[in-house]
């Protein structure tokens, strides 16, 4: 029985050390490093305006429904941006659902953007990412928005061109990803330089 105790206190101390190293002492040096080097991103890279109001997180995408803002790609996670639910719609190419929800995506698009019948669609414009929660577009997505988002803004489609241009975010060490732009800092950033209409900002 000796030696049956002595192997079950020696078990029961090197549980209750490796939990307090790996559960208490590691994350908490751990936090403290982040906090302490990297405080926006341990924090979730958070958009606060000037008032303090925090206004999402740079890596979540939000629904933006109104013509004055760029919109973003749809999402199958929850309700949308759900990141409670976060998931894709699992269909395959060979799917009518999925075929039959991108040719109605397609069709609402280029209405929602006075786009001819014929015009290429981006595929990020109709189809949902693996996570629901993506929260940028491809350039060529945003610049066929352009139109729509100055004529209910009421400003120079240049001016927003120019902007989209300054907001995109090339790949990483130029190689990793592909362009893209963040749809939240982009419509945050025509509300605060002031192209809006009358009614002052307003975010769906």
């Amino acid at each position: 029985m000796t030696r049956y105790g002595t192997e079950i206190r020696a078990g029961v101390v090197a549980t209750l050390v490796m939990g307090l190293v790996c559960g208490g002492l590691y994350p908490l040096v751990v936090w403290a490093i982040a906090q302490r080097l990297f405080p926006a991103q341990a924090n979730g890279s958070l958009m606060v305006d000037g008032d303090g109001t925090v206004r999402g997180s740079r890596w979540m995408g939000q629904a933006f429904a109104e013509a004055r803002y760029f919109h973003p790609r749809p999402s199958a996670a929850g309700t949308g941006y759900d990141a409670a639910s976060s998931g894709g719609r699992n269909l395959g190419p060979t799917s009518r659902k999925l075929r039959d929800a991108i040719a109605e995506g397609v069709a609402a698009y280029r209405r929602e953007n006075g786009l001819a019948d014929d015009a290429v669609v981006p595929a990020d414009a109709v189809t949902a990412s693996g996570s629901g929660l993506d929260p940028h577009i491809s350039p060529q997505n945003a610049t066929l928005q352009a139109a729509r988002v100055a004529r209910a803004r009421g400003i120079p489609e240049a001016d927003l061109q120019a902007r989209i241009a300054h907001a995109t975010e090339m790949p990483q060490l130029g190689i990793l990803g592909e362009p893209r732009v963040n749809v939240l800092q982009l419509n945050r950033s025509l509300d605060a330089h002031g192209y809006f209409a009358s009614d002052g900002p307003r975010r769906d």
